[in-house]
């Protein structure tokens, strides 16, 4: 029976807290196929345009355009996933890219829906930010070691070549719109820009 994109949902939330506990039956509630990775699509594009529009709602004026702040995320989304996928490739395991973007953008669901809820509750932005930052390297780490199953050298590697590819983005973004853009919007990449 084919899951509903509710029901992915559901599962994905139970996965994406097993993988902050360390579970290694993470892997098992997030449907790892090309179909799971639509459903995935789905919730990343939900969360990313939640991110770009959210700044308006609240009425902040630094923000910039949201069809700015998606072209942003989407650049980032590529050359963090090209990088990724090219340091795969080198370790014989373009088998876990798939795998990896399926949890990844499940995770970056739940945390701009965290990071939404602690906004709008009106804690305090610095703590919020710390609060996101931990859980994003937590799940960043543990998707990499459980879900891909990367060895310790491999997820370090991983890691730091999309830390590499977002800079690379944010290069090419620099050369496309105005410095002071750039540098307000690097500061709402979202988790996949992680």
């Amino acid at each position: 029976m084919d899951k509903t994109l509710i029901d992915e949902m559901i599962a994905a939330a139970r996965g994406t807290i097993a993988l902050l506990a360390g579970k290694r039956s993470a892997a098992k509630y997030y449907d790892l196929s090309l179909k799971g990775l639509m459903g995935s699509l789905i919730a990343f594009v939900v969360a990313v345009t939640f991110n770009a529009f959210a700044p308006h709602f609240s009425g902040s004026s630094a923000a910039p355009q949201p069809w700015q702040a998606l072209i942003m995320v989407a650049l980032l989304y590529v050359f963090q996933t090209g990088f990724g996928a090219l340091v795969l490739n080198q370790f014989g395991r373009l088998d876990g890219l798939v795998p990896y973007l399926v949890a990844d953008n499940w995770a970056t669901f739940f945390i701009t829906a965290i990071s939404g809820i602690m906004v709008f509750a009106g804690l305090n932005a610095d703590g919020a930010i710390l609060v996101v930052g931990l859980l994003v390297i937590i799940l960043e780490i543990n998707i990499a070691r459980l879900i891909v199953t990367l060895k310790p050298i491999q997820i370090a590697i991983f890691i730091i070549a999309q830390l590499v590819g977002a800079f690379v983005g944010l290069m090419v973004l620099g050369a496309i719109f105005p410095s002071e853009l750039v540098g307000s919007m690097s500061g709402m990449s979202g988790a996949h820009a992680s």
